[in-house]
């Protein structure tokens, strides 16, 4: 099984890293919808010259919004019409899917954390698609649910809460210790925006990206095994 992972890309080089290191830990190759590369199709067709036969993409995305829905299938689609001899099946998102927050995602988030907090908020980069905000809150309830504490869903940007705001929000609820959960793959402009206001606001500790945590490299490994799975 040969597996890309398929990440947004950002213009901050820390991203691509983390991406990499990944995409090392579970054996996989690194593909960019934006800013770094190479772009899915090219990973795709170099698979193919190799002599490969079939591939599975896994996006490195936490809500079917946007990127998920439409930029994905578009470079598949893309690939398909330049001559793409290859058979590639796409797997769900790391999020939600059909209402099931994986477990994996869960260990991954609370691995970041600490412990000494009473009050969480998961912090996302943002989408204007509400359905993909309400995948978001699924994870942050069931990750409060996880550590007993009160748990809310924020958004660097396109949606409020802000982090900010949910931190205050929680600190005048009467938490008197508020941890952030990052609810990002990498570092970048949107992570580096969420922490600086969330720590303005009160916020004890503000968690890493997830990066390459092992619990994460499980879950690309589930849904690429979940995606061959599927009948075509």
């Amino acid at each position: 099984m040969t597996v890309v992972l398929v990440a947004h890309g950002s213009a901050d080089p820390r991203a691509a890293v983390r991406t990499r290191a990944l995409a090392r830990r579970v054996g996989a190759l690194p593909a960019y919808l934006d800013h770094a590369g190479p772009r899915p199709g090219e990973v795709l067709f170099a698979l193919s010259r190799a002599g490969h036969r079939s591939a599975v993409l896994v996006p490195l995305l936490f809500t079917a919004a946007y990127h998920g829905r439409v930029d994905i299938p578009a470079a598949l689609a893309t690939a398909r019409s330049a001559g793409l001899d290859l058979d590639v099946a796409v797997a769900d998102v790391l999020g939600p899917v059909d209402g099931v927050v994986p477990p994996e995602l869960l260990d991954a988030l609370g691995a970041r954390l600490g412990r000494s907090f009473d009050g969480l908020v998961l912090a996302a980069a943002g989408t204007r698609d509400a359905a993909a905000r309400e995948t978001v809150s699924l994870v942050a309830t069931a990750l409060g649910d996880r550590f007993g504490v009160p748990c809310v869903a924020a958004y660097a940007t396109s949606a409020d809460p802000t982090p900010g705001s949910a931190v205050a929000l929680l600190r005048a609820a009467g938490c008197a210790r508020v941890a952030v959960s990052a609810y990002f793959l990498a570092p970048g402009r949107l992570y580096t925006t969420a922490a600086a206001a969330s720590r303005a606001a009160g916020a004890v500790a503000v968690a890493e990206p997830l990066g390459a945590e092992p619990a994460l490299a499980r879950l690309v490994r589930r849904r690429a095994t979940e995606a061959l799975l599927v009948p075509a």
